[in-house]
């Protein structure tokens, strides 16, 4: 397992040329009707189980994007119907790719609010970790958050910017901001600190350390900052970013990054675990956690 992303790794990456479907945007037919039982059970299993746990720890946003959505325990919801209540809400659908996609694809949906998601669901042995994202991921942890209208404009905006980052060399970048935002954020509100980014939302392990842990960072999420910071693809986050609100990722939404590239072109990069004395820092992490990791990877 490697410490840090490559710089396309988890939109991108396609699974091969074989695995190529006939349809040049890479979308397949969900195909509902044909889930099994088993398939079922366990997307009724990771849901009934990360239920237990967000109470008190997802953002309201999430919560009230779950409510309203046709979406529950004891089956894999149906792409249409999610789409035709996304539709009236925020203009977004739900389409069915069979995996990870490649960027310009991913970037092309997103930008036209639509968003690809894993058709497939892991297996029993993989309930706690799968590096390709599945339906669980995908629709569990992302669609409640589209319902929210900040957050839907935030996505489509960070499409159009990946078509454009892609042409100016610096994807890498921006794919940080998505990953610490979107897959890996944390957002403050009234009663603490919560959780709205999909791959958190999707963990049950995540869910708790992501909160409660002492061992990771967790700072106030500054643009330029995070375009710096590197991030792990093999286990949980050592740094979290915080933003103040919702609104904050509109705001990003509008702007040029085109200045923010160029001025962190060229700078060294941050490693995950890195606080730096400009950093709000919300808590310091004793980076326990990871220490150990490395003291074994090491032994």
């Amino acid at each position: 397992m490697q410490n840090t992303a490559p710089t396309s790794s988890k939109h991108g990456l396609a699974a091969g040329d074989a695995s190529q479907p006939e349809r040049p945007d890479w979308t397949i037919d969900q195909g509902w009707e044909r889930y099994s039982a088993e398939e079922h059970g366990i997307w009724k299993t990771l849901f009934e189980r990360q239920s237990k746990l967000l109470p008190g720890r997802a953002c309201d946003a999430f919560v009230q994007g779950m409510a309203q959505l046709p979406i529950g325990a004891d089956q894999i919801p149906d792409f249409r119907r999610l789409s035709d209540t996304l539709m009236q809400r925020t203009g977004w659908q739900v389409v069915a790719v069979p995996g990870l996609v490649p960027d310009d694809v991913f970037f092309e949906h997103l930008a036209n609010r639509r968003f690809p998601a894993g058709q497939f669901i892991r297996q029993r042995h993989q309930l706690d970790y799968l590096e390709e994202p599945d339906v669980f991921h995908d629709v569990f942890g992302h669609v409640p958050m589209l319902m929210n209208p900040a957050i839907a404009d935030y996505i489509q905006a960070y499409g159009v910017g990946g078509l454009r980052a892609q042409k100016l060399g610096v994807l890498d970048k921006l794919a940080r901001v998505y990953w610490y935002t979107v897959e890996f954020g944390l957002v403050q509100q009234k009663d603490g600190l919560r959780i709205y980014g999909a791959g958190i939302a999707s963990s049950a392990s995540e869910s708790v350390f992501a909160l409660d842990d002492p061992s990771p960072n967790r700072l106030r999420f500054d643009l330029e900052r995070v375009m710096r910071t590197e991030y792990r693809i093999d286990d949980f986050q050592e740094s979290y970013f915080v933003i103040s609100d919702l609104d904050e990722l509109l705001a990003l939404a509008q702007i040029d990054f085109a200045a923010s590239y160029a001025r962190v072109q060229g700078q060294p990069d941050y490693t995950p675990g890195t606080v730096l004395p400009c950093d709000q820092v919300f808590s310091r992490g004793t980076g326990r956690y990871h220490d150990s990791k490395r003291v074994e990877a090491a032994a």
